[in-house]
C-alpha cells in the first residue's frame, strides 16, 4: 500500500509531500491544474522511463520518493536481489532525474537498476488509465487470476509435473546410457573378466610395495650377517682366536695375578661372543625371505600398477571400475528391461499428469464461464452495454506444459455488436478501457498483483446513473484495498474517504502546482464546483450535500 509520496522539482511541482491512507482516495482539480503530473511523477518512481522533461525549469534534477507497505511478492522480489526488509519496516522508493538525463533509483537507499525497479513497481501499484499496459492488460498474469477466482490450486498438478519430468529425465539418461554401453560390450566383458581375474583389492599395492621393500632389505642384511658370521665363527675368526688365548692362558694363569685376571677378561670376552652369535641366528631367522616370494610379489605389484595405467586410475580404484564396468555390462544385458520399467513409470506419471491438468482444466472452464457471467453483470451499469466479455482457456502444446498444467488463458473483449474478441490491450479508448478494467476487477472479487490500484480518469465522457455506478464499484473495491482515482465527476468524488485537490498558481512567470488534502466543508465546496463549473451556485451545493449523503 502507497503511504506516501514526495515530490521535488517535477515539471510544475517544486515540493509536495502526500500522505495517502486505505479506502478510496479521490484526486480533483481543474483541466490542466497538474493531476497527470503526479501520476508521471508516480509513474517514475515505479519504474517508468527517466525523461529530462520532467526536470522543472531551471532545476538541477527531479527527484521523487514514495513509501509503501510491502506486499509478501515485493518482499520475496527483494530478497531474492539481496535488498533485506525488516520486520515492519517501510519500503521507501526513490528516483531521481538530471537534467541532462542522468537517473539513480533506489530502494531503502541501495542502488538499484531501472529493471529491478520496474518490476517491483508492478508488484506495489496498477495503472489503469489512457496508456496502461500493466495489471489486468498483461494477458501473462490471466491463468493465475483465474485459478484465484476459482479457488483452484496448481500444487498437485506441479507436484505431478515434477514428477512426470523427473521420469522422463531418469528414462533420457537410461537410454543414453545404454547406447553407449552398447557400442563398447566386447570391451566391457573383455575388461570385466580380465579385472575379476586379477581381482585387485584396495589397499593391495601398499601391501605389496611394503613386503617388497621389507624382503629387499633382509637380503642386504643376509650379506652383511653372512660377513659378521665369518669374522666370528670362522677357524680364524674372533671367538675362534679368544678361546685358544684362553687355552693358553689356562697353563700359565697360576704364575702370576695379572694372568688369571687377563684369563677372566677373556672368559667374559667369550661369553659375550656367545651371545652375539645367539642374536645373530636370531635375526638370520627373522629376517630369512623366500626369493621365490620376493619374484612373486614383484610381478603382482608391476601388473596392478599396469592394469591401473591402462584404465586410467588409480590402483585403489581398480575394485571400484571392476564394479562399475560389470555393472554397465550387466546394464546392457538387461537393458531392454531396465528401459521398459522406465518407460512404463513414464506412462503412469504422465497419465497422473494429464489427469490432474484436466481436472484443472475443467474448474478454469467453469469458472471461466462464471466469470464471463459476473463481468457481463457489471458492463451495462458503466455504459458498456455493447460489450462482451470471455474468457479463453485453450489446450497448450505438449512442448509447452509446465507446472501450471496445460492450458492458455486470455480475456478477450468485443466492444461493438458484431465485432471480433480481441485482446484487452485492443480497446481503443483509454476511458472505455478504464471502466472495463473496473468491472473486471469488481467481478475477480477484488483479486490482483498489487496492493495499491490507480484509476486516471475512468469517468471520461460519462455522467449521472454511470458515473454513480463507477464511484460504488470503486468504494466496494476500495473496502480490501487502496483505490486512487483522478476524476471529474462529482459523483465518483462523493464517494471517496479521503478527497485531494491539485490546483495551479502562478506568480509572474512562476507557475506552480500544489495538492492539499480537504476537510468536509472543503470537499462539499469542491464537489459543488464539480456540479457548477466556475461559479458555485447554492444549488450545487444542495446537490453536493445530496451527494454526500447518499453514501
Amino acid at each position: 500500500m502507497l503511504t506516501s509520496l514526495s515530490i521535488r522539482d517535477v515539471v510544475l511541482i517544486e515540493t509536495l509531500d502526500l500522505d495517502f491512507a486505505r479506502g478510496l482516495g479521490v484526486l480533483t482539480g481543474e483541466t490542466g491544474a497538474g493531476k497527470s503530473i503526479l501520476l508521471d511523477a508516480l509513474g517514475l518512481a515505479l519504474g517508468d522511463r527517466a525523461d529530462s522533461g520532467l526536470v522543472r525549469s531551471g532545476a538541477a534534477q527531479a527527484s521523487v520518493t514514495a513509501s509503501f507497505q510491502p506486499s509478501p511478492e515485493a518482499r520475496t522480489l527483494l530478497d531474492g536481489n539481496d535488498l533485506l526488509l525488516g520486520a515492519g519496516e517501510e519500503l521507501i522508493v526513490r528516483r531521481t532525474v538530471k537534467a541532462d538525463g542522468g537517473s539513480r533509483a533506489f530502494v531503502n537507499d541501495q542502488p538499484v537498476s531501472a529493471a529491478l525497479l520496474r518490476e517491483l513497481g508492478g508488484l506495489l501499484v496498477e495503472i489503469h488509465g489512457q496508456h496502461d499496459d500493466r495489471g489486468l492488460i498483461n494477458p501473462k498474469g490471466h491463468r493465475a487470476l483465474l485459478d484465484v477466482f476459482a479457488r483452484s490450486s496448481t500444487r498437485e498438478v506441479a507436484a505431478a509435473y515434477q514428477t512426470m519430468r523427473a521420469a522422463e529425465q531418469a528414462l533420457e539418461a537410461a537410454r543414453t546410457a545404454l547406447a553407449d554401453a552398447e557400442r563398447d560390450r566386447d570391451w566391457l566383458a573383455h575388461a570385466v573378466d580380465e579385472l575379476r581375474a586379477f581381482a585387485p583389492q584396495p589397499g593391495e599395492e601398499a601391501e605389496l610395495a611394503g613386503r617388497r621393500a621389507a624382503m629387499q632389505r633382509g637380503q642386504k642384511i643376509a650379506d652383511e650377517l653372512v660377513q659378521v658370521s665369518m669374522l666370528l665363527e670362522d677357524g680364524d675368526g674372533g671367538l675362534s682366536k679368544l678361546r685358544q688365548a684362553a687355552r693358553i692362558l689356562d697353563w700359565i694363569a697360576g704364575d702370576h695375578p695379572a694372568l688369571a685376571e687377563a684369563l677372566s677378561a677373556v672368559d667374559r670376552a667369550i661369553n659375550e661372543g656367545s651371545v652375539a652369535e645367539d642374536r645373530l641366528r636370531d635375526a638370520a631367522q627373522a629376517l630369512a625371505y623366500d626369493p621365490a616370494a620376493l619374484e612373486a610379489d614383484e610381478a603382482r605389484l608391476f601388473d596392478l600398477r599396469a592394469l591401473a595405467r591402462k584404465h586410467r586410475v588409480q590402483p585403489d580404484q581398480l575394485a571400484d571400475l571392476t564394479e562399475e564396468l560389470a555393472s554397465r555390462h550387466e546394464a546392457i544385458e538387461a537393458g531392454s528391461e531396465g528401459l521398459a520399467r522406465l518407460e512404463k513409470a513414464l506412462a503412469d506419471a504422465r497419465d497422473a499428469f494429464c489427469n490432474s491438468a484436466r481436472a484443472l482444466t475443467e474448474q478454469r472452464l467453469a469458472a471461466g464461464a462464471k466469470l464471463d457471467a459476473a463481468v457481463a453483470a457489471e458492463l451495462a451499469p458503466l455504459k458498456l452495454d455493447s460489450a462482451r466479455f470471455r474468457t479463453i482457456v485453450a489446450p497448450l502444446p505438449e512442448v509447452h506444459w509446465g507446472p501450471h498444467g496445460m492450458d492458455r488463458v486470455e480475456f478477450e473483449i468485443s466492444t461493438n455488436p458484431g465485432a471480433a474478441f480481441a485482446p484487452l490491450i485492443k480497446i481503443a479508448s483509454g476511458g472505455e478501457l478504464s471502466r472495463f478494467i473496473l468491472a473486471l476487477k469488481v467481478a475477480l472479487a477484488e483479486q490482483g498483483t498489487a496492493a495499491t490500484m490507480i484509476f486516471d480518469e475512468i469517468d471520461r465522457g460519462v455522467g449521472g446513473a454511470v458515473a454513480s455506478a463507477i464511484g460504488e464499484r470503486l468504494a466496494r473495491l476500495a473496502e480490501d484495498a487502496q483505490v486512487i482515482v483522478v476524476t471529474h465527476s462529482p459523483q465518483v468524488a462523493a464517494r471517496g474517504d479521503t478527497h485531494l485537490l491539485i490546483a495551479k498558481s502562478s506568480e509572474g512567470t512562476v507557475t506552480r502546482t500544489s495538492v492539499r488534502a480537504l476537510d468536509d466543508n472543503h470537499r462539499r465546496e469542491e464537489i459543488a464546483r464539480m456540479l457548477s463549473g466556475a461559479e458555485v451556485t447554492e444549488e450545487a451545493r444542495a446537490q453536493a450535500d445530496r451527494l454526500l449523503e447518499a453514501v
